[in-house]
């Protein structure tokens, strides 16, 4: 009977040790063959230009090919849903952005669930979003905003990239915040609503860096303030938003996520080497041009910082009534 009872006892610690050994060999040799990075919008964009250089790092760092692959459609949803449906051994991946904490309030229903369907590796970069005013509108500066918005309720109009858009919700936080009311004209992608703000047809938008900065330099918008807690250092004159509204901070986030169910040690290996990458002075350098900050956390930190966002945003998008075009 004792005998038997160490069996049933030593077995399964057998097997787990087993386990145990050819997940650590798996992880000492992944990666085997080249790796997917699905990018989940069209190329030229940030998300896009990020995942190409995270992906030429770890290329070179890890001695295999990471092969971006662009599948755009319904706001980053269609690309999400190839790599939550893959097989969870690190060869396809997915360079979420912030649509990715956004989507799960914008859309009733999703093909995946954005906590549980992915196994997140790090938190890539932030990027603070620019509110650019018309140069004719008589508000510099985000108090002098507040104070005309106060002044004219529900007649600056604000465009965004489309409704539930991080531009639009970005608006609607500070709307909220400051206890205004401006009123949102949606566009079907950041350019059109650019023009539009350009040609005085809108008052003001909120976009990222790398979309606004060109049309600051020429001079044909104003720099109103940025959305992060501090000012950016591409703009150094430019106010943070939350200087007037203290707490404010909308910030364009990006992700490196596996299919939930990769194996621990795979997750810990891209982690080390995508943190590694994102602390090489060409990669600081390149973000910093596109007013981008790394961060290469830990997967525990991104998966809490993804819960809080979802929170975040979920209540702007509720409080704005927003729904996906």
């Amino acid at each position: 009977m004792q005998l038997h009872l160490s069996r049933i006892i030593v077995l399964p610690l057998c097997a787990a040790a087993l386990l145990s050994a050819e997940s650590s060999v798996l992880a000492q040799s992944y990666p085997t063959k080249s790796v997917r990075v699905i990018v989940p919008s069209a190329p030229g964009g940030s998300v896009d230009t990020l995942g190409r250089l995270v992906a030429q790092k770890l290329s070179a760092s890890l001695g295999q090919q990471f092969v971006v692959e662009n599948r755009s459609g319904s706001g980053g949803v269609v690309g999400t849903e190839v790599v939550a449906k893959a097989a969870p051994d690190g060869y396809t991946l997915l360079m979420a952005y912030h649509s990715h904490v956004i989507n799960p309030s914008l859309y009733p229903k999703l093909p995946f669930d954005t906590v549980k369907s992915f196994a997140p590796i790090t938190q890539v970069a932030v990027q603070p979003q620019l509110f650019n005013v018309h140069p004719t509108l008589p508000a510099k500066t985000p108090k002098e905003l507040i104070a005309l918005a106060k002044a004219r309720p529900g007649q600056l109009l604000f465009g965004s990239a489309g409704s539930g858009s991080g531009g639009h919700l970005a608006n609607e936080i500070f709307n909220s915040m400051a206890g205004i009311k401006m009123t949102h004209v949606p566009y079907k992608g950041s350019a059109p609503a650019l023009i539009d703000v350009i040609a005085g047809n809108t008052q003001l938008m909120a976009a990222t860096l790398i979309t606004s900065l060109p049309h600051i330099r020429s001079g044909r918008l104003h720099a109103l303030g940025v959305s992060s807690v501090k000012r950016s250092p591409v703009l150094p004159n430019v106010p943070a938003i939350a200087e007037t509204l203290p707490g404010y901070e909308c910030v364009v986030s990006y992700f490196l996520l596996a299919p939930a169910g990769t194996p621990e040690e795979i997750v810990t290996k891209l982690h080390a080497e995508a943190a590694k990458a994102l602390k090489q002075p060409d990669v600081v350098e390149r973000l910093a041009r596109d007013g981008a900050d790394p961060v290469g956390n830990t997967p525990q930190e991104t998966a809490r910082y993804i819960t809080a966002e979802i929170d975040k945003w979920g209540k702007a998008v509720k409080a704005s009534g927003a729904r996906a075009d």
